[in-house]
């Protein structure tokens, strides 16, 4: 067994106060990014701040990233300083299982998957979201972030972990922006990853706005998987958007919008 692995929470396991740990200061006042360390009974998670200028608890984006990516990739970071900077959100990326500070070195993907796998996709689920939660609650604790409102990104791997995180955020959850997954996939990924009640049910506990982003030709996950995914989603406010291309493909304005749409309904009132 992996030492991550071995580190996750036993079922019915309290929780108890995490501690985190700045290693570096980084310029930027916070926009830049401040790298941080969260240290939790179940092990350490490694993850990233970006904070608007302004003093006051500012609500706070979970950013998801997806497979073989990691907590600074290009993506992440680049929408991080943007909340940060240009919507006055505080923005919150840590490391997926098996990926960035939580390895020695990257894993392909066959490798990772198959850990996951192997530790059992419900197991790996449930201390992701707890690792995410227990950082909202730590930078909340600390007035870094609001943990009252809240919202999510994720796309691909991001949206397979970040979707039962907001089911879990409950009221607290503002929005959320997902796709490029459902419940169906193809190869190469492994068949030990999908996990259909798993995810219906997390979708049907989300209530909130939803923007969810489908690639009309995703090769890894079909397109009726997506769309029924997409129809379980409990919120009245979603909002499907396609685009043509396969699963990587970028479409100019995406990011945009995604951006946008987090941006208008995080600081939207109730």
């Amino acid at each position: 067994m992996s030492d991550e692995a071995s580190r996750a929470e036993r079922p019915g396991e309290a929780e108890w106060p995490a501690e985190i740990e700045w290693p570096r200061e980084e310029a930027g006042a916070g926009q830049a990014g401040r790298s941080f360390l969260l240290r939790r009974r179940a092990g350490t998670v490694p993850g990233v701040l970006w904070s608007p200028r302004s003093p006051a608890r500012p609500p706070v984006v979970l950013l998801f990233h997806g497979g073989s990516g990691h907590k600074r990739s290009e993506r992440v970071a680049r929408m991080g300083r943007w909340l940060a900077s240009a919507a006055g959100l505080a923005a919150v990326a840590v490391d997926g299982p098996y990926h960035g500070g939580r390895v020695p070195a990257p894993l392909e993907p066959a490798v990772y998957q198959q850990l996951i796998v192997d530790e059992g996709i419900e197991r790996v689920t449930a201390r992701m979201t707890a690792d995410w939660l227990g950082a909202v609650a730590a930078l909340a604790a600390r007035g870094l972030a609001d943990g009252a409102r809240v919202s999510v990104f994720g796309m691909s791997m991001g949206a397979r972990f970040g979707l039962p995180a907001a089911a879990a955020l409950g009221p607290r959850l503002r929005c959320a922006v997902l796709g490029k997954f459902g419940i169906r996939q193809a190869e190469p990924l492994h068949p030990g990853l999908c996990a259909p009640g798993l995810m219906t049910a997390a979708a049907r506990a989300v209530s909130v706005p939803v923007l969810y982003h489908v690639q009309w030709d995703d090769q890894l996950f079909p397109r009726d998987g997506q769309l029924e995914l997409f129809g379980a989603l409990a919120s009245a406010g979603k909002r499907l958007r396609a685009r043509p291309g396969a699963h990587a493909q970028a479409s100019p304005g995406d990011e945009a919008c995604w951006l946008e749409f987090i941006r208008r309904s995080a600081h939207a009132p109730r």
